[in-house]
């Protein structure tokens, strides 16, 4: 059973601790830095950390970054939990989509209601970010929820 969750918006000099969560997990970390990346941290309400998620904004477009769930916690859907609350985050922020890249979470993201799409579909300006651009890998899947 999930546990709720609260999410806490994390300021750029506040990340340290995030960067360690996403080398070890693989993720890209270079750019965490920057001001118009947003990241929460989630806890459960008992105060549990349970991971961190991103997102970065391009006008009516989101790009979900830096979703990683820290290991005691991994397959319990607490990574579900916190996509949905980024989702709600998107919405707050009048996005009506939001794509992603992943190297390995493409079922996962699927399950979600994510779909694959090509590259070239993604808007110029989520393709032109640091983290499609230049961090991900050329074979990461590009994947577009739209958001009702």
């Amino acid at each position: 059973m999930t546990r709720r969750l609260v999410a806490i918006p994390m300021a750029p000099w506040e990340r340290d601790g995030i960067k360690a969560a996403l080398v070890k997990a693989k993720l890209p970390a270079d750019d965490l830095g920057d001001a118009r990346v947003l990241v929460w941290r989630f806890e459960t309400i008992e105060g549990t950390p349970v991971g961190f998620g991103g997102l970065e904004i391009f006008g009516r477009d989101a790009l979900l970054r830096s979703l990683v769930t820290l290991p005691p916690l991994r397959q319990v859907g607490m990574g579900a939990a916190m996509v949905a609350m980024l989702e709600t985050e998107a919405r707050a922020l009048k996005c009506h989509a939001i794509y992603l890249l992943t190297a390995s979470g493409t079922d996962f993201f699927a399950r979600l209601g994510y779909a694959t799409c090509a590259r070239s579909d993604v808007p110029q300006a989520v393709r032109s970010s640091r983290q499609f651009a230049e961090l991900c890998p050329a074979s990461a899947v590009a994947m577009v929820k739209r958001l009702g």
